[in-house]
């Protein structure tokens, strides 16, 4: 105990000397090892001290004393001693350099700082500024017992007290220094609330507590259309989202009570940051516009790469007899950027064309009485015409000119395709002349040279495992091209007869109820049968096996087998465009927009009001977008480089939740990619990550994403999809699917894949009789080549057919492990 407590006052004694030396170092070290001093009654810390030699003090004398004290000290405070010495190690020069390096960083943050700062400000200022265009707010029952009529009155009546029947639809309100749109959804139809949902600046869904029932269900808030919507609102990317409570109870206490139940049941249907607010009565309105009005709004990431334009007026000018072309005048405020009239434009459910001239006109709407005042003066109401320049005006280009020397294949001409198709109708009415005594069931027996020539030249036309049996699908677009649905070989009407699940839909015009009922059924069937034995077809009894499946060739293996894209296309193939990397010619693209919108001379800015003459539209399109637009929005978006060019797109795709109908691949759907719409036919597949060639599907599997590749003009992506089914001309279309554009690449690898089952009759050790996969020893012939597989993992090869007639052909396999 002795030496113990002589050695614990040594050891505090060497520390104090310690200390009292490093007081001459400096007081950052100093204030480190008293940190450090041990505790008597706890000595957690070593000290081993050897005294330095006695000299002038330098800092070199001091660096040398602290490298001769070893202590045991804490991570944290061991991190600061390293961090201390390194420190004194450094020159003069080397601190002066970190101190300049730590300064330039701190500026740049600073800077950094106050560009986002900057942004802000402008984004602010131009959506909520005198010469920013009107909000939008877009009014959603979430049912249909939400009256809406009511709210929009109030709404209106409180920006505008002194409106004395102005029909305009933007309102200006000077109180809140704010201009506005109310639009008000339909409950019930889904493309009118899709288009308003497109343009909204701010997405007012309006709960009511009359919706609920007697059983006081909670649930009842939101009806199924209201769920529909909101899930479809979703995937066009939502805005700003705010939920407004009607028909609230007159008892505060009560009141409070059902804003609480409204909150806590819709706040997991809408983002974190959507407030709810009452809405009955005018100072509950009048909160809530100051609150609006002061709020930074956010929409879709989509809408932000292209100007668009909602169209307050539609007409059309020119002679309705005369000609078949007129030209389609749309009058609104421009939005998100200016638009050049060397652009070409899309109007939604149009198609793509050319400006003739941008007119500037007088606000209607200005929210600086002054300046309106001062603009009112002048007779005419347009103040400036821009005309497009010849030189850079951006061609209306559809299809890629196709070079009949270039690439493998030899495309076929017009009168060949007449003359082919004219020889197989005349086959087809062609009648055998039989001989005496035989019937026709007999006759189906002999073999005729003729047809096998015939079945052997149709074999070369497309290889049925490429799946670009895609059909045109998009008339409304290319309407000036030569996509025929009847006459494209992407839709390979001959092997459409591969599969029994793809020949079941017949024209349904003449069908009775009975009739499409049964149809459906045997749909449902197949979809179920693809879904529990994918890949898997019936050799037919009548038809050999290798002429049926003549266009098929065997995979060794589906993942890492080679297979050329540029194998058998299409003709119509060579009129697509494809890109050498669709990356990087989507950043030069957005960079030459930027490039285009600085310029003073061609493009018009954001937030004026306009009138775009949209030059060749035809006569029936214009007089069908005058209809709608009494009914639903119609929207006019500056297109991009390369925009109105045909190419294949590909779409991450899933089946929606609502729709329990099977979807049949190159089954007719209504497609919403963006603000463009068209009717496509689409074709599935798999997305394989590990793979470049992907997996047919003959259906859309509910609970997984597929990729369903078409014909479109290009997009950039990412932009939304919506896929609707139609139902009839009586009822609204159903969602049927949703997704995203995924890519665009004429050059993806879809193949069709078939697998032939047969039964095991007798198993051995090493061989197998199996029936039922051929019906004939010479398809068992024609097919050895072809490895064979059970499901659980055996493999081996064809060695000989066994009989030589019936239904009974088996066949001997030598089986070998799988080596997986």
């Amino acid at each position: 105990m002795k030496k113990k407590k002589k050695k614990q006052k040594r050891a505090s004694r060497d520390m104090n000397e310690i200390h009292k030396n490093l007081e001459t170092l400096n007081p950052v070290s100093s204030t480190l090892f008293i940190l450090a001093k041990p505790n008597h009654h706890t000595a957690t810390a070593h000290i081993h001290c050897r005294p330095p030699k006695r000299g002038k003090s330098t800092w070199g004398l001091r660096l040398r004393l602290i490298r001769h004290i070893k202590l045991d000290l804490p991570p944290n405070l061991l991190r600061m001693f390293t961090k201390y010495l390194h420190k004194l190690k450094m020159s003069k020069s080397d601190r002066s350099i970190a101190k300049g390096a730590k300064a330039a960083r701190l500026q740049r943050n600073k800077m950094m700082r106050e560009q986002k700062r900057a942004a802000i400000l402008k984004e602010k200022r131009a959506s909520s500024g005198s010469s920013s265009p009107p909000r939008v707010i877009v009014l959603f029952g979430l049912s249909a017992n939400v009256n809406l009529n009511s709210l929009e009155e109030d709404i209106v009546s409180l920006l505008s007290e002194d409106r004395n029947g102005d029909v305009f639809p933007a309102i200006a309100s000077p109180e809140y220094k704010l201009r506005a749109t109310v639009l008000k959804s339909p409950h019930g139809d889904l493309l009118t609330c899709m288009e308003m949902a497109k343009v909204a600046d701010l997405l007012a869904f309006v709960a009511s507590p009359n919706s609920l029932s007697e059983a006081d269900d909670t649930s009842n808030f939101i009806d199924s259309f209201g769920s529909q919507c909101l899930s479809v609102f979703r995937t066009l990317g939502l805005p700003s989202t705010v939920v407004l409570l009607r028909d609230l109870p007159d008892d505060l206490k009560r009141k409070h009570e059902m804003k609480k139940i409204c909150t806590s049941t819709l706040a997991s249907e809408f983002p974190e940051d959507c407030k709810f607010y009452p809405a009955d009565k005018r100072d509950e309105l009048h909160k809530f516009m100051w609150l609006f009005k002061e709020q930074r709004l956010t929409v879709p990431h989509w809408r932000n790469q292209r100007s668009y334009l909602m169209a307050q007026k539609v007409e059309v000018t020119g002679e309705a007899g005369t000609s078949e072309k007129c030209t389609l005048v749309l009058t609104g405020y421009l939005r998100s950027h200016g638009l050049s009239v060397n652009q070409l434009v899309h109007v939604a459910g149009a198609g793509d064309f050319q400006l003739s001239k941008i007119e500037l006109l007088k606000d209607p709407c200005p929210l600086n009485t002054r300046k309106g005042v001062d603009l009112m003066d002048s007779e005419s109401d347009v103040v400036t015409c821009i005309t497009p320049d010849p030189m850079m005006q951006e061609p209306l280009i559809v299809e890629n000119i196709p070079d009949p020397l270039a690439g493998e294949q030899t495309f076929p001409t017009e009168a060949d395709i007449a003359e082919s198709d004219k020889t197989r109708k005349e086959k087809k009415m062609k009648k055998k002349k039989l001989p005496i005594g035989i019937s026709d069931y007999q006759a189906a027996w002999i073999v005729d040279h003729s047809d096998d020539d015939c079945s052997d030249s149709d074999e070369g036309e497309d290889d049925g495992m490429i799946m670009d049996d895609k059909e045109n699908s998009f008339p409304e677009q290319t309407r000036d091209n030569e996509f025929d649905d009847d006459q494209a070989s992407l839709n390979l009407r001959d092997s459409d007869e591969e599969t029994e699940t793809e020949s079941m839909i017949e024209d349904g015009d003449n069908l009775t109820k009975e009739q499409i009922a049964d149809q459906i059924r045997k749909i449902k069937e197949a979809h179920d049968e693809d879904d529990e034995f994918p890949d898997e077809v019936d050799t037919p009894l009548d038809f050999p096996a290798r002429k049926r499946f003549a266009k098929y060739r065997g995979v060794k293996s589906f993942r890492t087998s080679t297979w050329d894209p540029k194998e058998s296309l299409p003709s119509e193939y060579a009129k697509v465009f494809a890109f050498d990397n669709f990356s990087r010619t989507q950043k030069h693209v957005l960079a030459k927009a930027l490039t285009m919108e600085q310029e003073t001379d061609s493009c018009v800015p954001v937030g004026l009001y306009v009138r775009l003459h949209i030059k060749d539209v035809p006569a029936d399109i214009a007089s069908k977008i005058c209809i709608l637009a009494k009914r639903m929005p119609v929207i006019a978006t500056g297109l991009l480089q390369h925009e109105s060019k045909i190419s294949v797109l590909h779409f991450s795709i899933r089946k929606h939740d609502t729709y329990d109908a099977p979807i049949k691949a190159k089954e007719e759907l209504l497609f919403h990619v963006g603000f463009r719409q068209f009717v496509s036919r689409p074709v599935y597949s798999s997305d394989s990550i590990n793979a470049n060639k992907h997996k047919m599907e003959r259906f859309l599997h509910p609970g997984r994403f597929s990729v369903a590749s078409i014909y479109a003009p290009i997009s950039f992506h990412s932009l939304p999809l919506i896929a609707l089914k139609s139902q009839g001309q009586d009822s609204s279309p159903a969602v049927a699917a949703v997704g995203s554009l995924k890519t665009v690449d004429p050059d993806r690898i879809v193949l069709k894949k078939i697998i032939l089952t047969g039964y095991p009759q007798r198993v051995s050790k090493s061989k197998a009789t199996v029936r039922y996969m051929f019906h004939n020893p010479e398809d068992v012939r024609w097919f050895k080549p072809v490895e064979v597989w059970s499901k659980c993992g055996r493999r081996g090869r064809i060695k000989e057919p066994v009989g030589t007639h019936g239904m009974g052909h088996e066949m001997h396999t030598k089986w070998r492990p799988s080596a997986a």
